[in-house]
């Protein structure tokens, strides 16, 4: 909100220095035109560049799921649509048990748009195809590396996140 309105302030300022260089020819309502455009744009600006500032801020992760939204109050999201939440597998995070090589452990991050990103650690069973989420205290690892206790849902082979969390380790 600061930086939006530091850039309306600033074009206004253009604005006036305009005025002055033409030593009032150019009208008054330009100020204020100018202050509202520097502000929309700056908007526009923070929303299309969130995504990438947020891949440069979480480095070692790669996206497996993002979502893109039109709405009729961003009549520009429609010619491309705004990222506005994203999953990605934390490659920083990817564990594996020797005598389970099948079983990866790893953190999935949950971006969303002004909300704080949020882990999830998740076990993939890349030979099923599944996942269970380690969310529960009464999930455990059994001595000979086996999950205990957890509850499958399977996935498919075609899930990003599983192929990305597969693939790494």
């Amino acid at each position: 909100m600061i930086a939006a309105v530091v850039a309306g302030v600033a074009l206004a300022g253009v604005a006036m220095l305009l005025r002055w260089l033409s030593r009032g020819l150019l009208p008054k309502w330009i100020v204020p035109v100018f202050a509202g455009l520097g502000m929309l744009s700056y908007s526009i600006w923070s929303e299309y560049s969130w995504f990438d500032r947020m891949n440069l801020a979480l480095p070692g992760i790669a996206v497996s799921w993002k979502n893109e939204e039109t709405a009729f109050w961003r009549p520009w999201s429609y010619i491309e649509p705004v990222t506005t939440r994203f999953t990605a597998v934390d490659l920083k995070t990817v564990q594996r048990n020797p005598a389970q090589p099948g079983l990866v452990i790893v953190d999935i991050l949950l971006a969303a748009r002004w909300q704080p990103v949020t882990p999830v650690k998740v076990v993939y069973d890349c030979q099923n195809t599944r996942r269970a989420d380690l969310h529960d205290a009464s999930i455990s690892i059994a001595d000979d590396g086996s999950l205990v206790g957890a509850e499958w849902i399977n996935v498919g082979a075609d899930d990003a996140a599983l192929k990305i969390a597969c693939a790494s380790g």
